[in-house]
């Protein structure tokens, strides 16, 4: 009796099943660590689990998180952004120091101080959309890797900041303080109107990422930048307009901080470039470009954020070592995104 034929189209579509399968439980990975994170740390700490740390960790992972929805999209092109603390440090700087000199008048007449903090919150998305097109025009016009370029900038922005400042801090007049400080601390609905924009800007990334033409084009450039020349897509054009809108990003997360503490001094922004291009690698985006998600991107902040929490709120390690963590955390995910390209 002869064997039953082998149907290999019916083998082809099982491996193709199982092969979407892994993928799809590769892509669960930060929620599924997330998970963990959350009941690790309500073992280890009560307070965990409450509403108020609960809001404390979003709104404090609303920062580095809009950053890093416009940072997925520099990644998933191919690009990279080493400035963005740096940048958001002197975005801040400037902001203060013409609100200030606004306050004190120009010509003796002094604009109403809810002028004053509009026109501080313009000037920001604008400075940040500059900062962006700056990083576009040298990589993509002056041939620069975006390495170079940002690793440049990132001691530029923080540098002039120090100059504005004298070495010091600079801090917003009390007035407009009063006047700015519930754009972070007032409550909407129970939720602080951080997480509110915070969802808004990650709502519209991943709507721009996934259906729109603009998205497609930036994963395209990511896969293969000569292949999506060739596909007519006008490479240079989609690349400077992923730094704008890390910019643009980079302004709004400074727009929302600078109420916190009224101030910006040489080590605002420090270290969040790390924290942000961690959470877009923890989300799944491969570093090499071409694919990811803005949904992963924002497990991953707040997966790095409950870990900085857990940290302080327990002794496991000291508090001091969170950007050691972190480091750790892209190394050992990018270790593990080897050869997915």
């Amino acid at each position: 009796m002869l064997p039953a034929p082998v149907d290999s189209g019916a083998s082809a579509r099982l491996m193709q099943n199982l092969t979407q399968y892994l993928n799809h439980l590769k892509g669960l990975g930060p929620v599924i660590g997330l998970i963990g994170l959350c009941i690790a740390g309500t073992l280890l700490n009560r307070d965990f689990a409450t509403i108020d740390n609960l809001m404390n960790v979003l709104t404090r992972t609303a920062f580095i998180g809009i950053i890093a929805v416009g940072m997925t999209f520099v990644i998933i092109s191919g690009g990279i952004d080493l400035s963005v603390g740096s940048m958001a440090a002197l975005i801040a700087g400037s902001m203060i120091y013409l609100m200030n000199m606004l306050m004190g008048g120009i010509g003796g007449v002094a604009p109403g101080p809810l002028t004053i903090v509009v026109t501080g919150i313009a000037m920001a998305l604008l400075l940040g959309l500059a900062f962006g097109y700056l990083h576009g025009l040298l990589i993509t016009k002056g041939k620069i890797e975006a390495f170079i370029v940002t690793l440049g900038t990132l001691g530029i922005f923080r540098s002039v900041l120090t100059y504005l400042a004298d070495g010091g801090a600079l801090t917003l007049d009390n007035q407009l303080s009063d006047l700015y400080s519930p754009v972070y601390y007032t409550n909407v609905l129970g939720i602080p109107i951080p997480i509110w924009v915070f969802l808004a800007v990650a709502l519209t990334g991943a709507l721009i990422l996934n259906r729109t033409a603009f998205g497609r084009h930036v994963q395209a450039i990511g896969s293969n930048e000569q292949v999506a020349r060739y596909a007519a897509i006008r490479v240079d054009f989609v690349k400077t307009c992923t730094y704008m809108l890390l910019g643009v990003c980079v302004g709004i997360a400074t727009v929302l901080y600078v109420p916190r503490l009224g101030s910006a001094s040489p080590t605002t922004g420090l270290l969040w470039e790390l924290e942000a291009i961690a959470a877009v690698v923890v989300g799944g985006t491969a570093l090499k470009g071409g694919s990811g998600r803005i949904v992963g991107t924002i497990v991953g902040a707040v997966l790095l954020s409950v870990i900085s929490n857990i940290l302080n709120l327990t002794s496991i390690i000291s508090v001091y070592l969170n950007a050691a963590v972190q480091g750790v955390v892209i190394i050992a995910v990018a270790y593990f995104q080897r050869g997915r390209h």
